[in-house]
């Protein structure tokens, strides 16, 4: 498979990076990830990566002046994670960890069932050491989440968060209500589903290529979680995702012989007023 995207501007930013990385003796390395180490960027992909640094050299390490020599920056700031954010000049997005490289290369390991570099070699755009390369393989083989542990995980995090949701809905929270179903049911749902089907490449970002990934009745039932910000709209959605979420968890019980708390599924239901 080749990592090269069918966005010649993103490959010509990141043949850049790796010659601009070379070039500055205060980067033991460089690591991309996201799309474009898995084959998948096109031209609205963005360019992230590690940017391994020093650990005597990253206070005088100015991360918006080393990135403004890959293309003009429109914006620079350190985003809500604490990672280096940046938009260049043709409105392509780039975020930028920059970490010490001690302790930073000894993580990446760890990343092992959140990360995938299938090609691990050309992920690393800069090793001075070797070390980089030698953590980066071990993120070669994809490693799907466990599925009886996960399944059980998330038919307790759905019960749990939909509990919440009937309860601000009784409030009469309505926007608060329609933030928790998008934003946090919505995705355990989707990983559930995906566990379900054998389609976890997406793991980490569940909507990620929704359309392709899963059969079109899955897809019909999501869009049925879905409401603008509506008082009754919002509480058929919410029984919509609550009767999809105790499909799913019955579809893992099914399967993995998870356990599932019937009597408190029944009461949730009853609180969303949803039909048994």
């Amino acid at each position: 498979m080749s990592v090269h995207s069918v966005c010649s501007a993103l490959d010509e930013r990141i043949a850049r990076l790796r010659r601009l990385a070379h070039a500055d003796t205060r980067l033991e390395g460089v690591l991309l990830y996201g799309s474009w180490t898995v084959g998948e960027a096109d031209a609205h992909s963005d360019i992230e990566a590690y940017l391994y640094i020093q650990d005597d050299r990253l206070s005088d390490f100015d991360g918006p002046a080393f990135l403004a020599q890959l293309a003009p920056l429109q914006l620079a700031y350190t985003n809500m994670y604490g990672v280096l954010t940046v938009v260049f000049d043709d409105l392509m997005r780039g975020e930028f960890h920059l970490t010490p490289a001690g302790a930073g290369i000894d993580e990446v390991p760890t990343w092992q069932g959140m990360v995938h570099l299938p090609r691990p070699d050309r992920a690393v755009l800069l090793d001075r050491t070797g070390r980089l390369t030698r953590a980066a393989r071990q993120l070669a083989t994809f490693q799907p989440p466990e599925p009886p542990t996960t399944a059980q995980q998330l038919t307790d995090e759905l019960t749990n968060w939909t509990l919440m949701l009937a309860h601000v809905l009784a409030r009469g929270e309505i926007a608060r209500a329609h933030a928790l179903l998008h934003t946090v049911i919505a995705p355990q749902q989707l990983q559930l589903c995906r566990l379900l089907r054998d389609t976890t490449a997406h793991w980490l970002t569940p909507s990620r290529a929704l359309e392709e990934d899963l059969p079109a009745a899955d897809r019909h039932r999501y869009v049925a979680t879905t409401a603008p910000a509506r008082d009754q709209d919002v509480r058929t959605a919410a029984r919509n995702s609550w009767r999809w979420s105790r499909d799913l968890a019955a579809e893992a019980a099914a399967r993995w012989s998870t356990r599932l708390p019937h009597a408190l599924h029944e009461q949730i239901t009853g609180l969303l007023g949803a039909p048994r």
